[in-house]
C-alpha cells in the first residue's frame, strides 16, 4: 500500500511537471522566434548561426564566441532564459489587472554571465592584443618624462591632472638618460609618452610620443587630457 501510494505521489509530480513543460511550450517557441528577429536586427543576417545540440534544457540562450590568436573558438558572454527555476521555487509576479485569474503570472529568470569564465576572457585578451593594450584598458596609460630635474614639480602637476581624471599615469624620476627613460617607457608599453622640458614647463604643454615611438609633437597639457577622455569614451 505505501509502494502504491508513493507511486500514485511521483506520477501526480510528473503529470503536473509535464503539464508545466506543455504550458511553456508555446512561450518558448514564440520566445525563439523573437531572438532570431534581435539577432537579425544586433548582428545582421549571416553574422549569427543556430547551434544544433547545444541548447539549455530550461529555456533558450545566446553565447557570444570569441577566437583567439592560434584561431581557437571559446566561449565566453552567455544570456540565457530560463522557464524551469521560476516554477520550481513557484515565483510570481503581481500584473495589476483586476480580471480574475489574472492577478500573478510567472516570470522567466534571466541568466547572464557578461564575460563568461574571466580567467579565459582575459587570457584571450591577453593574446589578441599581444600586450599592446589599447588606452581604455592600458595598466600603463601614461608615462611623463622630465628631460631635467629642474622640471620634476611641474611633471608631478601633469600626473595629479591626470589622476583627477582617472587615467594610469607615472613620472620617471630616476637618474637614467634622456633617451633611456623614454625607451623603458616603450619596453614597458606605456601608451603614451610625455616629454618634459623648459618650453613645456613654461607653456603649460607636453610633448607626445606614442607607444610606437611616433613624435606628436606639443599639446597643450588640459587639451592632451581631453584627448584621452575621447579616447577613454570611445574604447580606443
Amino acid at each position: 500500500r505505501l509502494r502504491t501510494t508513493k507511486q500514485q505521489q511521483t506520477n501526480q509530480g510528473c503529470a503536473k511537471m509535464f503539464s508545466h513543460y506543455l504550458f511553456f511550450a508555446d512561450r518558448v517557441f514564440l520566445i525563439c522566434i523573437a531572438f532570431a528577429n534581435d539577432m537579425n536586427i544586433f548582428a545582421d543576417k549571416g553574422g549569427w548561426n543556430v547551434n544544433p545540440g547545444n541548447g539549455a534544457f530550461y529555456g533558450p540562450k545566446i553565447d557570444i564566441v570569441v577566437t583567439d590568436a592560434m584561431d581557437r573558438t571559446h566561449q565566453c558572454a552567455t544570456i540565457q532564459l530560463d522557464f524551469q527555476l521560476p516554477i520550481r521555487f513557484k515565483l510570481e509576479y503581481n500584473t495589476g489587472s483586476k480580471e480574475k485569474g489574472k492577478e500573478f503570472a510567472r516570470p522567466v529568470m534571466v541568466h547572464r554571465a557578461m564575460l563568461g569564465s574571466v580567467e579565459r576572457m582575459f587570457a584571450v585578451l591577453c593574446e589578441h592584443y599581444g600586450g599592446k593594450w589599447p588606452l581604455w584598458l592600458s595598466p600603463r596609460q601614461v608615462m611623463i618624462i622630465p628631460v631635467h630635474a629642474d622640471f620634476n614639480e611641474y611633471c608631478e602637476s601633469v600626473r595629479r591632472m591626470l589622476h583627477d581624471e582617472h587615467f594610469f599615469a607615472d613620472v620617471d624620476l630616476s637618474r637614467e638618460t634622456f633617451q633611456k627613460k623614454v625607451r623603458n617607457a616603450q619596453v614597458a608599453q606605456y601608451n603614451f609618452q610625455l616629454v618634459v622640458g623648459q618650453n613645456e614647463a613654461t607653456n603649460g604643454t607636453v610633448n607626445i610620443r606614442t607607444r610606437e615611438n611616433i613624435v606628436e609633437g606639443e599639446m597643450q597639457a588640459d587639451a592632451f587630457v581631453a584627448k584621452l577622455k575621447e579616447l577613454r569614451a570611445a574604447y580606443k
